[in-house]
C-alpha cells in the first residue's frame, strides 16, 4: 500500500502537536527530577550558620499546558477618574445639599422671636420682617435690622440673631414717649432726644403740647438709620421743666415766634421760649411781674419771659 501524501496544512498540525508533545515531556521530566542532597559541616568553634527563612523553602517546578498561539488574554478596562468628573460628583454633591437646605421644611422660619419690645408689638414687627416661610440660609441679619429701624423710628438698636435650623431672634431696644404733641387735629409722640414716632393709644403721664405749628428745625441724624428729630433735645428738657408750673387743666402751646408757653387762669397768655435754661429763674421773674401789674391794675394780654433780664407785656388791642 503507498504512502497518503499529507497536506501542508496536515503538515503543519502534525509538527504542532509533535513539537507540543516533547515540551510537556521536558516539563515532566524537570518536575520529577530529584532535588540535589545538601551537606553540612559542624565545628567545634563555632555555631552552624542558619540560611535566611526565606531561602529555607522547598521549590517544586509545575508543568502548566500551553495556552494556543491564537489566544488571546481577555483585557478589562479600569475606570479612570479624571478632574472633570470629580468635579461633577462635588457639583451634583453641592447641587442636592443646596435644594435641601431652601427646601426641607425643617430649614424654614416659623416666626421670629421678639425680645425686649414695650410698645411695638411682636405681629407688628413680624409683619415688617415677613421671614415667615422663608429658607434660614436666605436671610441676612443685617438687612433686617436696617429694615426694621427704617420702618420703626421708635427702635433705638435692633440686633438680629439667625441660627440653625430655623431660628430667628430679634432684640430690640425702643424709645420712650415723653411729650404728647398736638397739630392739626392730630397728635404724635416724642421721645427724649425729640424724636417722633406713631402713637399707640393714650399715656396719661405725658407732657402734652397744643402746636400752631411744627418747629423750624434743620437737625440732621449722624447715623442714616437715625431718623431726623422733630423737636430738639433741649426743647424736650424744656418742657420737662415747664410741666411742673403749668396751671391745673391747662394745656401747654407752642407759638414758632414765641416759643413754649400756656394761657393763664387770669386772662392772658405767658410765654417762656423754648430754651431749657434759667426755667426756675424764669418763673420768679413771671410771678413778679404779673404781682406788679396786679397792684397797678393792669391787665395784660400777653407776658413774654423768654429773656428773664428783659421781660415784657403787651396790651389787647
Amino acid at each position: 500500500m503507498s504512502k497518503k501524501e499529507l497536506t501542508r496544512s496536515e503538515e503543519v498540525r502534525l509538527r504542532r502537536e509533535t513539537e507540543n508533545s516533547q515540551r510537556m515531556k521536558r516539563a515532566a521530566k524537570e518536575a520529577t527530577r530529584p532535588m540535589p542532597a545538601v551537606s553540612t559541616r559542624t565545628t567545634t568553634t563555632a555555631a552552624p550558620r542558619r540560611r535566611p527563612a526565606q531561602n529555607t523553602r522547598r521549590r517544586f517546578q509545575v508543568a502548566l499546558p500551553l495556552a494556543p498561539d491564537d489566544m488571546r488574554p481577555l483585557s478589562i478596562p479600569r475606570p479612570r477618574f479624571g478632574m472633570r468628573a470629580v468635579s461633577f460628583i462635588l457639583a451634583a454633591i453641592l447641587g442636592t445639599a443646596i435644594y435641601m437646605a431652601y427646601n426641607l421644611p425643617m430649614f424654614r422660619v416659623i416666626q421670629a422671636d421678639v425680645i425686649g419690645n414695650q410698645i411695638i408689638s411682636p405681629i407688628e414687627i413680624n409683619a415688617v420682617l415677613s421671614v415667615a416661610g422663608q429658607p434660614i440660609f436666605a436671610l441676612k441679619p443685617d438687612d433686617l435690622e436696617t429694615r426694621l429701624r427704617l420702618n420703626f423710628p421708635e427702635l433705638v438698636s435692633v440686633d438680629v440673631n439667625v441660627s440653625l435650623p430655623n431660628l430667628v431672634s430679634v432684640t430690640v431696644l425702643e424709645r420712650h414717649p415723653v411729650v404728647r404733641w398736638e397739630q392739626g387735629g392730630s397728635y404724635t409722640w416724642i421721645a427724649e432726644d425729640g424724636v417722633a414716632f406713631r402713637p399707640r393709644g393714650e399715656i396719661a403721664e405725658l407732657i402734652s403740647v397744643t402746636a400752631e405749628s411744627a418747629p423750624a428745625l434743620t437737625l440732621s441724624a449722624s447715623d442714616p438709620l437715625n431718623p431726623v428729630p422733630f423737636i430738639s433735645p433741649g426743647m424736650v428738657q424744656s418742657l420737662k421743666g415747664l410741666a411742673g408750673h403749668v396751671p391745673p387743666g391747662m394745656a401747654i402751646i407752642y407759638s414758632p415766634d414765641f416759643g413754649f408757653g400756656w394761657t393763664d387762669p387770669r386772662g392772658w397768655r405767658v410765654y417762656f421760649g423754648t430754651s431749657a435754661n434759667d426755667v426756675e429763674l424764669k418763673m420768679r421773674v413771671y410771678e413778679s411781674m404779673v404781682n406788679s401789674l396786679t397792684q397797678r391794675g393792669i391787665r395784660p394780654a400777653m407776658i413774654n419771659v423768654t429773656y428773664p433780664t428783659a421781660p415784657y407785656y403787651r396790651m389787647s388791642q
